[in-house]
């Protein structure tokens, strides 16, 4: 007991300066803290190279609060750049690799990046981010060559491994995925205040470093990978196991494997690993898991009660959003309320209003708004109006929809911008979209609305079909018929389409905006 208490001060006081993975390093050295296809890396390996990349990044001007672009897959030099970050005190722009050179280079210039790492597998984008971006002082590659980088394993070896006499916190500025115009960096300076959600998660998850590990499933440039599923469990002192491409069965085997505990899932990935047939479910020991987090979607009632069926009481959801909000629900709660994300964590203040700002009833739906705190509010970096049009007073938006029921329990129906208006109602696609995927033949759906002369728009389901079934005309009228059982008459789709491959970000959500993007070309539906 003693040593658990000295370990619990000597991280609250490391935390300070970023220098956790120091502590874990000089009592559990030598145990691996990271497991990747792409390689390996021990708390003391880990440790000593974040040093000595915090070393190099000073020795190229990198002073605090100022910024690195990182441009990476879910490999060791990731979580090395990430725990340097933290104690060198820069600013840390972690970039989705999916986007295009003209985006990335967007994004290189808007966070005033001074170093540019950047994986060998994008590397035609990096080389073009290179010459666009004249100001990077310092260009450097994981994972093999890029032309006009110095190699991250090279250029850090000269460097001290010892850990900094002088380490100072360092913070994050992730961008927003929006649908339209540039991509807005979420900016707050670095703090020594976890968010009450943040705490809430540290709590919910009981982390135990002697016995639990946690499974990266998503990209790590996205907040809540990063956040929930990398930083928490990583300064608790849990090993790190990282996918690189989200698989359902590998997904089981990892669990079974490296008895994973902890992870952070979305809805389509437990979709999709309730589509697996039961003689591969059964395959796999899923016994060791004790915390399993998911957000970023609604998921549909049916699929998370099967998902808690299956796993146990395990299943944590959350809503939040890089700018800052905060709902939990554990597995017990949510079977009294389903469909609910919870009430808001302790310290978090939320309305739902109606467009003019008014508070709606109970039940009723409007806009998800949060009380943004007294200190050290998120802004949109180099964006003041940007910043402006997100709050309302002192209370700010991600835009997405939802009504409180009588006991305070939130439940979101969709995103403002997916509403669908036909006649003058508001119809929100995500409830379409959880009847549908409760038919066999659905293993994907997207609704949308599409042009009508008459009422505006009408309601259209785009779904990729389940294997074993045809996309028929035979399966669309079984379809609708479905729906016509199951949904109100103003809700239902009027038509269905079929599709191969329902894009969607690496994330999991569902990219609606692309989707309904050839339906109104030519038009002036915004998209």
């Amino acid at each position: 007991m003693t040593d658990e208490i000295s370990l619990a001060e000597e991280l609250q006081e490391a935390a300070l300066v970023g220098m956790s993975a120091a502590v874990h390093a000089s009592r559990r050295g030598e145990t691996t803290v990271v497991k990747s296809a792409l390689g390996e890396r021990t708390w003391s390996q880990l440790n000593g190279n974040a040093n000595r990349l915090a070393r190099l990044l000073r020795k190229q001007g990198v002073g605090e609060d100022e910024g690195v672009a990182l441009l990476c897959r879910n490999r060791p030099q990731f979580v090395e750049t990430y725990a340097a970050n933290l104690r060198s005190g820069s600013r840390l722009t972690p970039i989705n690799w999916h986007l295009t050179a003209d985006e990335v280079s967007y994004i290189v210039r808007d966070c005033e990046a001074k170093v540019m790492i950047a994986d060998a597998s994008c590397a035609e984008v990096a080389t073009a981010v290179r010459a666009h971006c004249p100001e990077v002082a310092l260009h450097l590659s994981v994972g093999g060559e890029i032309e006009g980088y110095e190699d991250f394993d090279q250029a850090i070896a000269p460097e001290s491994g010892r850990d900094l006499e002088d380490p100072r916190l360092g913070t994050g500025m992730l961008y927003t995925s929006g649908t339209t115009g540039h991509p807005k960096g979420v900016y707050r300076k670095a703090t020594t205040e976890p968010t009450p959600f943040l705490l809430k998660v540290r709590e919910s998850g009981a982390f135990d470093p002697s016995a639990h590990v946690s499974l990266i499933t998503g990209p790590l440039y996205h907040a809540a990978p990063l956040g929930i599923n990398l930083a928490i469990p990583l300064g608790a002192g849990l090993s790190q196991v990282l996918m690189d491409k989200w698989d359902a069965e590998e997904t089981l085997a990892l669990i079974d494997r490296e008895r994973i505990s902890h992870s952070h899932l979305v809805a389509t990935m437990f979709h999709r690993l309730l589509k697996l047939p039961e003689e591969v479910r059964s395959r796999y020991d899923v016994s060791s898991l004790r915390w399993i987090i998911h957000g970023a979607a609604p998921t549909p009632v049916h699929v998370k009660q099967s998902m808690i069926e299956w796993w146990g009481p395990v299943v944590w959801e959350y809503y939040a959003a890089t700018e800052g909000g905060s709902y939990l629900i554990d597995s017990e709660e949510w079977l009294t309320k389903p469909g609910s994300v919870g009430r808001p964590v302790e310290g978090t203040e939320s309305r739902v209003l109606d467009e003019e700002g008014r508070e709606v009833a109970q039940g009723e739906t409007g806009t998800v708004y949060f009380l943004a705190p007294d200190t050290n509010r998120f802004q949109y970096y180099k964006a003041p109006d940007k910043t402006a049009g997100a709050y309302r007073g002192d209370y700010f938006t991600m835009g997405d929809m939802g009504y409180l029921d009588e006991d305070g329990y939130l439940f979101l129906t969709g995103r403002s911008a997916e509403t669908i208006i036909a006649g003058g109602v508001n119809i929100y696609p995500q409830e379409i979209d959880d009847v549908l995927s409760r038919h066999p033949a659905v293993y994907e759906v997207c609704t949308i609305g599409v042009p009508n002369e008459e009422w505006g728009e009408s309601v259209k389901s785009v779904v990729e079909v389940a294997s074993g079934f045809d996309a028929a005309e035979s399966l669309e009228e079984e379809l609708l018929t479905y729906c016509r059982e199951h949904l109100p008459d103003y809700k239902r789709p009027r038509s269905i389409d079929f599709a191969t491959d329902i894009p969607r970000m690496p994330t999991g959500k569902i990219q609606r905006h692309k989707v309904r993007a050839k339906y109104w070309e030519g038009r002036d539906k915004a998209i």
